[in-house]
């Protein structure tokens, strides 16, 4: 499977969810995150189908960055929503992770 798949995937389920955290509870900063989160995923789904450069790296920094926010509060709390984000987000930076070392040591650089 292409790496891009995935990243749409992402790019769907974390937008979705910041959409339905807002529907549930009025939180804006849920909607935010998560449709920023997406954002950052599509590009990079974009980016890496259309074989233009840092689409790997924008979908590895949307993991990071969702890893970020939902590891803590899973840790913290052990609620459904945070751990189901920790999976997706800690997935993604294995999935991406694995193709930006890849990628980068097939241009010659130290992986």
């Amino acid at each position: 499977m292409a790496p891009y798949t995935p990243a749409y995937v992402l790019a769907a389920l974390t937008a979705a969810g910041g959409v339905t955290g807002f529907a549930r509870t009025g939180s804006l900063p849920s909607l935010i995150a998560g449709c920023t989160v997406g954002l950052l995923y599509a590009l990079g789904g974009y980016r890496m189908q259309a074989a233009q450069p840092y689409g790997v790296e924008m979908a590895l920094l949307a993991s990071a960055v969702l890893a970020g926010s939902s590891v803590p509060r899973a840790l913290r709390s052990g609620k459904p929503v945070p751990v189901g984000l920790s999976v997706l987000a800690v997935g993604g930076l294995v999935l991406f992770g694995g193709a930006w070392r890849g990628a980068r040591g097939a241009r010659g650089g130290r992986a």
